[in-house]
């Protein structure tokens, strides 16, 4: 089993070296924001996240695709109702 501390860092750097600014921006900020609210389900939900694309995750947080291509979770919900 992976220890939680280092479950967080690698969420940590993944949420912040994106490729693309705007993402790192909007990930790292919810990451680092919100990173020691979770239990290790929800880490590994958040890892999850972080798996998918730049375009995929934009498009869905600003709205701009009707498809659902994000899995509806707690962390997922909480990631679409950020403000930075």
């Amino acid at each position: 089993m992976i220890n939680k501390e280092k479950l967080k860092k690698k969420i940590i750097y993944r949420s912040t070296h994106r490729g693309s600014k705007e993402m790192d921006i909007l990930l790292g900020s919810f990451v680092k924001n919100n990173i020691d609210l979770f239990s290790l389900d929800e880490l590994y939900l958040l890892e999850k996240l972080m798996i998918i694309e730049d375009e995929i995750l934009y498009n869905w947080y600003f709205d701009k695709s009707s498809e659902l291509s994000v899995p509806l979770n707690k962390v997922s919900i909480m990631l679409k109702n950020y403000k930075i």
